[in-house]
């Protein structure tokens, strides 16, 4: 079963989590029972995202094998299953990232796709997570630095024979300051699988402690994640059809 898909990034901050959530939270909208696993041990952010600040068992357990990886599953109120690793410090000397390639077999058994939030860049952790995938997805911004790192993370992965879906910009704003689509595939040499605008939407997600496919489901933002999930399960999805009426886009005019 080749169902791991794991979110990795060049560089932190260009919303990687954010993404790694929404794509699971979009995949799951569409029927498809889906895992997300905190792969970030030492700065994990999942839970922060879904209001599931600390668990009992985590993947910190199933590493150390004091627990199986189905007892570190729990279930968001979305439905969506969770693996989070532990937000302690003193986990912290205790973490051993090369022993997550041990449970691929069990974790592609616990849902039909399974989502891995990695570590940003190429450090030992970051490796150990994009050695486990199935395949990868690169979350970008339309900035030189960011894509400068993507490309970094790409050419690694060729390295070791890791298929690259593609590439996920995010915060685009679409003005003339940043870098264009075009010259972000040219250089990366890879497909876009989708743009996510920068948009309050998502912000406000977060303070909502929820992906904005729930909070905000019309939004430009939320759309555009389901429309990357409509790619990868290959099915049709129509982005207009959920766009607010007339009057609702009065009402939420300037939030989106």
């Amino acid at each position: 079963m080749k169902n791991l898909i794991v979110i990795t990034s060049g560089k932190g901050g260009v919303g990687k989590t954010t993404t790694a959530v929404n794509l699971g939270a979009a995949l799951n909208h569409f029927g498809k029972d889906v895992l997300i696993i905190d792969a970030n041990l030492s700065t994990p952010n999942v839970g922060l995202h879904l209001n599931s600040l600390e668990v009992p068992v985590s993947l910190n357990h199933v590493l150390s094998k004091k627990a199986k990886p189905l007892d570190a599953v729990y279930e968001h109120k979305s439905g969506i299953k969770l693996m989070l690793s532990s937000i302690s410090v003193k986990e912290l000397g205790r973490i051993a990232p090369e022993k997550l390639s041990d449970f691929k077999k069990e974790f592609q058994k616990l849902a039909d796709y399974v989502i891995i939030d990695s570590a940003a860049g190429l450090g030992h952790e970051a490796v150990s997570v994009i050695k486990l995938a199935d395949e990868l997805i690169i979350v970008t911004n339309p900035e030189m630095p960011a894509i400068t790192d993507a490309l970094k993370t790409i050419k690694f992965a060729e390295q070791i024979k890791k298929p690259v879906r593609g590439v996920i910009m995010t915060r685009v704003r679409k003005d003339k300051i940043e870098i264009q689509p075009d010259s972000v595939k040219e250089i990366l040499e890879t497909s876009i699988l989708g743009m996510i605008p920068e948009e309050v939407s998502v912000r406000e997600s977060i303070n909502l402690k929820d992906a904005v496919v729930h909070t905000h489901p019309s939004s430009k933002s939320a759309r555009a994640y389901k429309e990357i999930a409509a790619q990868i399960l290959e099915i049709e999805y129509d982005s207009d059809k959920d766009k607010p009426s007339f009057w609702k886009r009065i009402f939420l005019r300037g939030k989106f």
